[in-house]
């Protein structure tokens, strides 16, 4: 791959980055969304998108245009961003959607991007094959080799300062989205899409969309910038921010908003079943549902689709916020809160938490723990995995209580579940200064038993106590035999009765 990108903050593997587009001299912050537009059919003029919305890429489809012949003829006698109005930077899809819906198209990649070069797209796309997800593995094999085909035709093209794409297909079979990702980095192609995931998004499947995801980034590794295919709904965009995507495209503030349907970070609202609007952008602070409803369809459309990529923005400047401060994990929960199927991603990106946890900054914003999912987080695992650094003492009680007056031990340390034990002098450091709920839950403390049970094998000659608050049986059957226990809210009961 080529030096475009640049990290500037991270947090798990979601990032605020910088892509650099030569043929726009210009600089794209991410993450970033392009809002789709349709060639035939404008529902937001895109010379709004940049001053109104924000947009600073917008994302169009090269093979419509060179398929009519009056658009053709418009983009190669003006060029496309004059032809749209949109002076920022215009990336182009190539027709792979097409061949996907009917099977067939008239165009090559080498034809495709001579047009996108032609007609001054500033980051062009081959023609992939996006695979559905209900493929056998031999169909996903067969399409990406055709897919690896595109991408060394892409790289062999004569594409001047353009930004080209090389998506990343496979399926829901990760290895072979992983095997194809190692190649992708190997090509001089800039920008890598994860490709033919709006199958799963439609039918709720965000875990195996997670899956997806990670088995591309293991292969891109942590210097590609990531372009997740067809995701356009704002209560999305953290969970795959978190899994490391960085570029996202919307054709769904404008697809719902024909529907009349109101997107939120939190789900899909009708606006027939509105009785208030919960937003403060332009649209919802000047109109009322009514007047919305009752507005001509044209009308009501538009402020719908205005509306929609509004909040699709906001979810984004939130999502940068969070990243900045440490907190984007739970953004990720309180968005999973929203789905059921949202959760299953959630929980889906935390099964890869040793994969998070080598990109997850060391030092970052207070934990908070706000969910039984938070005992998962990579943090909790490097606690773990870096208790063997620690000097253990010959004798040490772990409490989650005060410390005794008088004892016996070489040391006191605390535990705070989720976390395992840890000396009093890290109780400053992050993420030891996390806030935790008083009634830890039954994952929270598992894990800071997995965290005892860590110490136990890491200092097996060591006497080690640990004087927990009333923790629950599945939690002490993690600890190991060779712990001594004692239960500090025992204690206190028998103290009261006394």
């Amino acid at each position: 791959m080529r030096d475009c990108f640049e990290l500037r903050d991270a947090d798990c593997l979601g990032r605020i980055g910088e892509l650099s587009v030569p043929r726009a001299d210009a600089v794209v912050e991410t993450p970033a969304l392009m809002p789709v537009i349709n060639p035939n059919l404008e529902t937001i003029a895109p010379s709004r998108l940049r001053g109104e919305f924000g947009a600073e890429i917008l994302i169009t489809n090269s093979y419509i245009i060179h398929s009519n012949d009056d658009l053709r003829e418009q983009a190669q006698s003006v060029g496309l961003h004059e032809m749209l109005g949109f002076d920022g930077v215009i990336a182009t899809d190539s027709g792979s959607f097409q061949l996907a819906e009917y099977g067939d198209i008239d165009v090559t990649t080498e034809e495709i991007l001579a047009f996108q070069r032609e007609i001054g797209s500033d980051v062009a796309t081959p023609v992939d094959i996006p695979t559905p997800p209900a493929a056998s593995r031999e169909q996903a094999e067969r399409d990406l080799e055709t897919t690896e085909t595109a991408l060394a035709d892409a790289e062999a093209a004569d594409t001047g300062e353009m930004l080209v794409n090389a998506p990343i297909q496979g399926s829901t079979y990760p290895d072979l989205r992983e095997r194809t990702a190692e190649r992708a980095a190997e090509t001089d192609l800039d920008v890598f899409p994860v490709g033919a995931v709006v199958p799963l998004m439609n039918s709720y499947r965000y875990d195996e969309m997670i899956e997806a995801v990670l088995a591309a980034k293991r292969g891109l590794g942590p210097a590609a910038p990531v372009h997740l295919f067809g995701a356009g709904h704002p209560m999305t965009f953290a969970l795959a921010v978190a899994a490391g995507c960085d570029l996202f495209d919307s054709a769904a503030y404008a697809i719902y908003a024909r529907d009349g349907r109101y997107l939120t970070a939190s789900g899909t609202e009708h606006l027939s079943e509105l009785s208030y609007l919960p937003c403060s952008c332009p649209v919802c602070v000047e109109h009322t549902p009514d007047e919305l409803r009752d507005a001509p369809e044209a009308e009501t459309e538009r402020l719908l689709a205005e509306h929609n990529l509004h909040d699709s923005f906001a979810e984004l400047r939130r999502i940068k916020e969070a990243i900045r401060k440490g907190r984007l994990l739970e953004l990720v929960e309180r968005r999973a809160r929203g789905h059921p199927a949202l959760l299953d991603g959630y929980r889906a990106l935390l099964d890869g938490a040793k994969q998070l946890e080598r990109e997850d900054p060391t030092s970052k914003g207070t934990f908070f723990a706000v969910s039984p999912e938070s005992a998962r987080r990579p943090e909790v695992l490097r606690h773990h995995d870096r208790l063997d650094r620690l000097d253990v003492p010959d004798s040490v009680l772990i409490t989650e209580g005060g410390v005794p007056r008088t004892h016996e031990y070489d040391a006191v340390w605390r535990i705070n579940p989720p976390f395992g034990p840890y000396p009093r002098e890290l109780a400053e450091t992050y993420p030891l200064t996390a806030e935790t709920p008083d009634r830890a839950d039954e994952r929270a403390q598992r894990a800071a038993a997995d965290g005892v049970a860590r110490l136990a094998d890491v200092a097996p000659d060591s006497r080690i106590q640990l004087a927990h608050d009333d923790w629950v049986d599945s939690a002490l059957d993690c600890v190991p035999g060779g712990v001594e226990l004692e239960n500090l809210a025992e204690i206190e009961r028998r103290d009261d009765e006394e």
